[in-house]
């Protein structure tokens, strides 16, 4: 049987991957992944967090993963004819670029004959399926989460017990080891699937009420597993299958609320394979005549964890940190750089995708819309998140604030959201407030009125 590539991308695993297995099926495998020479630009967690990936993916293979940078429609054709191979096997592509590569590879493939070959997605439910009666596409979530529920998905696939792996072509290195604080490891298959079933034993029982806390280590960290494809959401979606008639009546309410946190990433996905032009401009069009501001020195102190809002400061310090970002105060930032520095959404979605390790394209960028009151869903944009009564709220001991900004230490428990009130609350060096939240609220409200007019 002629060898059959395998093209990991965001599918960085060997368990239930039905690319691989159908590869399997049909004859010796060379496990290739292509490094896009614009990934070098990444921040440090990002793309160490990739390298650890793919060190656990080489092992996984018994060290036969090929890594090769450059242009894919050059390297995989080449690689087609050094091997002889019958087939190039992927994961489907459902990002716009990610389209448009693949469309450009398949021509290259050509000439040869061979044929790409997509498996699976890196979706529970491929996206395009999941449809209104009249075959419209959602534009409202909780609609579509019932539908995405009551269209199901397949069980994990079954891998083959013994792989047959090419070993005759030399590989280039991993990408450079970096230097992070960051916590990384979930991003290997291995330790993925490690902390995942430490969620599922006990913790997820209080995810419900414990996903809101910053403070505590209440969510399940599986997003950059997600992310690089080292765990498949069909996976975590059986073992909830599997674990809830055993737990009590609220904990599968956690279990519940969970599997919509995943429902959250196919919808965005969903929409964004119908709607390609949203992953970089409004969704829709109640905001179009909106004002916005140019980046400033504003944008950099927001960028730099160094606004004056601690609970604001606390998470764009983590981001910086640590590569992730607690999905409240995800929408805090968000909230902060649209409306009390009014720019556009892009500016920051951008700056999260350089910087976080889990950075997925349509989650990041519609979630930011979801903010910015021009997705989906949208919050309403005279929703303005108060940064003081969010920390005050979702941090109430003001264990995150201090965790992530040294300079506000020694302000006891909730006065740390709140330095301009105490004596020695700037002594430590902590920058003062960039701007008046009330003024900017009441601004914001304003150009929305005359956005409306």
């Amino acid at each position: 049987m002629p060898a059959q590539i395998v093209w990991f991308r965001r599918d960085l695993r060997v368990r239930d991957h039905p690319a691989l297995a159908a590869a399997a099926a049909a004859g010796d495998v060379l496990p290739l992944f292509i490094i896009d020479p614009a990934f070098e630009g990444a921040g440090v967690p990002r793309s160490q967090a990739l390298r650890l990936a793919l060190e656990a993916l080489r092992s996984a293979t018994d060290g036969a993963l090929v890594i090769r940078r450059g242009s894919p429609e050059q390297i995989i054709p080449e690689l087609v004819r050094e091997v002889d191979a019958g087939a190039v096997h992927i994961s489907g592509e459902t990002t716009p670029g990610g389209r448009r590569r693949d469309a450009r590879v398949a021509r290259a493939l050509e000439e040869f004959d061979v044929p790409l070959v997509p498996t699976g997605t890196p979706y529970a439910v491929s996206p395009g399926r999941v449809r209104k009666g009249d075959g419209d596409p959602f534009r409202v979530f909780t609609p579509f989460f019932r539908a995405w529920r009551e269209h199901g998905w397949r069980a994990p696939a079954q891998m083959p017990e013994r792989w047959r792996w090419v070993r005759s072509i030399e590989s280039e290195d991993l990408p450079e080891e970096r230097e992070t604080d960051a916590r990384l490891e979930w991003a290997a298959e291995p330790q993925a699937l490690k902390r995942w079933q430490e969620f599922l034993e006990e913790p997820i029982n209080d995810y419900d009420a414990a996903r809101d806390r910053p403070d505590l280590d209440g969510t399940s960290r599986m997003s950059i597993g997600l992310k690089f494809g080292t765990v498949h959401p069909r996976t975590l979606l059986a073992d909830l299958e599997d674990a809830a008639p055993h737990r009590s009546p609220a904990a599968r309410q956690s279990f519940t609320r969970f599997q919509a946190e995943l429902a959250w990433r196919e919808f965005y996905a969903d929409v964004l394979w119908h709607h390609p032009a949203s992953a970089w401009q409004d969704y829709g069009d109640q905001l179009r005549a909106m004002p916005y501001e140019e980046p400033g020195e504003e944008f950099d102190a927001w960028r730099a964890g160094r606004t004056g809002f601690p609970m604001v400061d606390a998470g764009m310090r983590q981001l910086l940190g640590e590569g992730w970002m607690h999905n409240r105060v995800r929408m805090l930032t968000a909230s902060f750089m649209t409306k009390d520095l009014h720019l556009w959404w892009p500016h920051g979605a951008k700056h999260f995708l350089q910087h976080l390790a889990d950075g997925d394209l349509a989650s990041n960028n519609h979630g930011w819309q979801w903010v910015a009151g021009t997705g989906t869903d949208a919050s309403p944009y005279f929703r303005v998140f108060n940064p003081v009564l969010q920390g005050q709220k979702f941090d109430p001991r003001g264990d995150y604030v201090r965790r992530w900004v040294p300079e506000l230490r020694h302000l006891a428990g909730a006065a740390v959201h709140e330095p301009w009130k105490h004596e020695d609350g700037y002594s430590h060096g902590y920058p003062q407030r960039i701007v008046d939240h009330a003024e900017e609220r009441r601004e914001a409200l304003s150009r929305l009125e005359a956005a409306k007019a």
